[in-house]
């Protein structure tokens, strides 16, 4: 059996994950999560924040398709971290 990694960006995404849980569901937290869902899809670890990710969604009563059409239309707009992309660009989404 494979050991669970840690990954490296955990320890700040834990921050993220609990202010989410206190705030609620918001246009910018919705595109945390789902910058954070991408993150974490298929990583061999981080079980706690995957699940916690799992469980937002269900408080939200959203799929996670419905979370990335919204989240991709926020962005189209350019409404989210401050700026409308360019074309030229690179998003971070690792």
């Amino acid at each position: 059996m494979i050991q669970d990694q840690q990954h490296p960006q955990a320890h700040i995404d834990r921050v993220i994950i609990q202010k989410i849980f206190v705030e609620g569901k918001t246009d910018y937290h919705m595109a945390e999560v789902a910058r954070l869902r991408i993150r974490y899809h298929n990583f061999p670890g981080a079980r706690d924040i995957q699940r916690d990710l799992d469980v937002i969604l269900q408080q939200w009563d959203i799929t996670e398709e419905q979370l990335f059409s919204h989240v991709r239309t926020l962005h189209a707009q350019g409404k989210i971290y401050g700026k409308k992309q360019t074309g030229n660009e690179q998003e971070d989404w690792s």
